[in-house]
């Protein structure tokens, strides 16, 4: 009996206790969601809390040379919030450095019925998780009167609105970029660097002449990423002439004699007799395509480089690297312009919609990365996964994660854009394991291996154009220089 009354009390206990903890779930304050924010104060440069002249002076070198400054100082310029650093930022960040208080400041340029932002605008509560996007630059820059693109200062004062509006802004904003870089690097630059440089902004004049807009954009970023990132000082020929290769392989597509063996013309012998050519004059390698020894198989990476350190460098990628990866690819306004330029399916052939946008990440894969390039290219090799489609039918449980599968913004064309950042990273990648010749004399056997597959005017296209994917892969991978990216 004894026992049965504890029961009894230990059972009212118990409904007693759940009935308290639910009216505590249900009424009590819960944090629900852990979100991480820093409390930005923008205008304050120097992070001491107060607007003042040092601060002026701090706003001063970010107008010189914004591209110099980490993203979040810059962002604390675009006070009216407009994306664009430009006059209006200027001339309220001026006004509130006199006074040193928004309040003041405030009530002045109510005064004069002049619209100023209140206090609480110059606060922004910034979540870990948030890409913090740079302003684009709308003031006059005087770099803008000794640029290499003489028509940069055309741009700036060229009237527009909407969507030519604001790629006019990027454009000019971009160009400043690069003057301010090229100017750094010009005394510095080796001939062939000067040369092929010189080539592109030549290419820049055309298009700005023909108001081609977009395209012109892109160039411009290209040019600036030359000048940011790339050096052939200390790297072998055998890397530099690879973009000459490269260009000849564009060029042959374009020809009469692939035209004619389209057209069934002309034989594929005589196709792999000019693709040979290229290959001695500009690499120095001789080689019988039609009769190359087949590699081993591809997808064992061992058979590339060294499988331990290749696995290993893949597995640094944390959750963390894989997120701000993410996060530059869902929202840099640069990448997605780059990678937003698409055409109709197998419409690409020169690959004109790929490397930009591969470049841009594996920059931004060598920032996540410390700089390390056998990281980066793990991380970028984790991130850029081709999904089959027998890899679609498989429940989504039982798949290895892989980000590329639903949510990363591949660039180059829906049906090839995975294949082609695989072929960039992967023989980019083996050029660091063993050596660039090695890497292309893989690639080589690869294509051809897989032209036997298909021995038709289709395989032989793609064939070529991932000999040119592996090209960009190898130049831009060894000839980055992560020293330039520090500076």
């Amino acid at each position: 009996m004894k026992i049965k009354n504890i029961a009894k009390i230990l059972a009212y206990l118990a409904v007693l206790a759940a009935a308290v903890l639910a009216a505590a779930y249900y009424t009590l304050p819960v944090n629900r969601i852990n979100m991480h924010s820093r409390l930005v104060m923008l205008g304050d440069f120097n992070g001491d809390d107060k607007w003042d002249k040092a601060d002026q002076a701090l706003l001063d070198s970010v107008l010189a040379d914004p591209w110099a400054q980490p993203a979040e100082t810059v962002y604390k310029a675009d006070v009216n919030h407009n994306g664009l650093l430009d006059e209006e930022d200027v001339y309220l960040l001026y006004d509130l450095y006199m006074t040193g208080d928004p309040y003041k400041a405030r009530e002045q340029f109510s005064a004069s019925a002049r619209p100023f932002p209140y206090p609480r605008e110059f606060f922004r509560y910034v979540p870990d998780t948030e890409y913090l996007q740079r302003p684009v630059l709308a003031v006059y820059n005087p770099a803008t009167a000794s640029s290499p693109l003489k028509f940069l200062s055309e741009v700036r004062l060229k009237k527009a609105f909407g969507y030519r509006e604001r790629l006019l802004q990027e454009i000019y904003s971009e160009g400043v970029r690069f003057s301010l870089a090229y100017a750094k690097r010009a005394p510095g630059l080796l001939p062939k660097e000067k040369e092929y440089a010189s080539l592109k902004i030549k290419r820049c004049a055309s298009l700005w002449k023909a108001g081609d807009y977009y395209e012109l954009l892109l160039e411009i970023m290209a040019l600036t990423e030359d000048a940011e990132t790339l050096t052939v000082k200390g790297q072998p020929e055998f890397v530099a002439q690879s973009l000459y290769f490269r260009d000849h392989l564009r060029a042959l597509l374009e020809s009469g004699l692939y035209r004619d063996y389209l057209a069934g013309k002309v034989a594929q012998a005589e196709v792999f007799k000019a693709l040979e050519k290229y290959l001695l004059d500009d690499m120095g390698i001789k080689a019988d395509l039609a009769n190359m020894a087949p590699p081993r198989n591809f997808l064992e990476l061992k058979n590339y480089a060294d499988r331990a350190r290749w696995q290993y460098y893949k597995t640094t990628s944390t959750r963390k690297d894989f997120r701000k990866l993410l996060l530059f690819a869902q929202y840099d306004r640069r990448y997605l312009r780059a990678a937003a330029r698409t055409t109709r399916k197998a419409a690409d052939a020169p690959l004109e919609n790929h490397n930009l946008p591969m470049e841009l990440l594996f920059r931004e894969a060598l920032v996540i990365k410390g700089g390390d390039k056998l990281a980066a290219v793990g991380l970028l090799d984790e991130a850029v996964r081709i999904p089959f489609a027998w890899v679609k039918s498989i429940p989504r449980d039982k798949l290895p994660t892989s980000v590329a599968l639903e949510n990363f913004l591949l660039p180059g064309n829906k049906e090839d854009g995975s294949d082609k950042s695989r072929h960039w990273n992967v023989f980019g990648g083996v050029s660091l394991y063993k050596s660039p010749e090695e890497s292309l004399q893989l690639a080589l056997a690869r294509e051809v291996k897989d032209f036997r597959a298909e021995p038709a005017p289709r395989g032989m296209t793609e064939f070529i154009r991932d000999t040119m994917a592996n090209l960009n892969g190898i130049y831009y991978v060894v000839s980055i220089n992560p020293g330039l990216l520090k500076k």
